[in-house]
């Protein structure tokens, strides 16, 4: 079966049993790894505002152990730098297979195009405001 998922094979009288095809499980794992770590490596070859954003994650991690005080805030602090990352990955991902249809100007395009920087946007908001928000109550809380 395409994909490596369960065929079901009929034995006969006891029925049907589910029979993996495909490569075992370890193999599609690391191969997806990969995978990641190759568009991991071409959206900072090719991407300025992610490769700000790796330094910025760089930077956060050492910086969240100085500003928060436990554990969870710490890990917000990093996790909101990794969902900006995240985000720049999707719209990254968008921008290219746009650029893959077209290369002749269309509106369509340049709204979806728009819409995934939006998204970037309002990603940077959020690790932006949760940043201001734990450095103040470091401050004067």
């Amino acid at each position: 079966m395409p994909g490596g998922g369960p065929a079901v094979v009929d034995t006969g009288t006891r029925g049907p049993v589910a029979v993996r095809t495909g490569p075992p499980a370890m193999s599609r794992l690391l191969r997806a790894t990969f995978n990641s770590w190759k568009g991991f490596v071409a959206a900072a070859r090719s991407e300025a505002a992610f490769r700000q954003e790796l330094a910025l994650l760089i930077v956060s991690v050492p910086l969240a152990i100085v500003v928060a005080t436990g554990p969870w805030k710490r890990l917000a602090l990093v996790g909101v730098v990794l969902l900006v990352l995240l985000v720049e990955l999707l719209n990254t991902a968008i921008e290219k297979l746009a650029d893959q249809l077209t290369t002749a100007e269309s509106p369509g395009i340049g709204r979806i195009k728009d819409m995934g920087s939006a998204a970037a946007l309002v990603a940077l908001v959020i690790a932006g405001l949760v940043w201001i928000t734990a450095l103040a109550e470091r401050l004067w809380g």
